[in-house]
């Protein structure tokens, strides 16, 4: 029976990982290995401990727009998940537990766009949000989106059709600064435009 292939780049911090990894999966049906141009890879980063070396590795995959990232790390610390998520990475296994199986599973939840942690990692990383969010933004009128209060209600108040100046007279803010939380809501999160932001805002669940 035919299985379609996933295509995979591997990153490795050492030639004697890179191998051996190579070997273990290169028997796999459901992976092919593929060249640095191939935008629909999944990226497997095997490092030791996440230096700045591997921050900037992951962080420019990212950038790159593959299809997923799956990283292998020796150890992470609770100060580093945080990091590690924001840099795109969709699923974190410890060394120690990478059997073949593992990865070949991992990279199939990457490239079905799915994310995958240990539990505990899951469990520190959800205590670490939850922190941020009591703590630092909602003190300062922030949510996990990096939406303000205002920005909000501009939001819902466009949602149900209301224009700027309509807006403006009933939350009491000038028309020129209702245009200025659109612009910034735009620009912030590579909107086209109102219909675009609001689009945006109920897929997240924003509004």
């Amino acid at each position: 029976m035919l299985v379609d292939q996933i295509p995979v780049l591997l990153h490795a911090t050492d030639t004697i990982t890179h191998a051996g990894v190579t070997a273990a999966l290169r028997s796999r049906p459901e992976i092919r290995f593929a060249g640095d141009s191939d935008e629909q890879a999944v990226v497997l980063v095997i490092v030791e401990r996440l230096n700045e070396e591997a921050r900037r590795l992951l962080r420019s995959l990212h950038c790159a727009g593959c299809a997923g990232i799956v990283l292998v790390a020796g150890e992470v610390d609770d100060s580093e998940l945080l990091d590690v998520v924001g840099t795109g990475v969709s699923a974190i296994i410890r060394r120690v537990d990478a059997t073949p199986d593992t990865l070949v599973r991992l990279v199939k939840a990457a490239a079905a766009g799915e994310g995958a942690l240990p539990p505990d990692l899951l469990g520190r990383l959800l205590s670490r949000v939850s922190r941020l969010q009591r703590d630092v933004l909602q003190p300062n009128g922030w949510d996990l989106a990096g939406m303000s209060q205002r920005e909000t209600k501009v939001l819902r108040m466009i949602a149900d059709g209301f224009e700027t100046k309509e807006i403006a007279g009933r939350l009491s803010y000038s028309e020129r600064t209702v245009k200025s939380i659109l612009h910034d809501i735009t620009n912030r999160f590579q909107l086209r435009n109102r219909a675009h932001a609001v689009a945006f805002a109920l897929r997240e669940g924003l509004i």
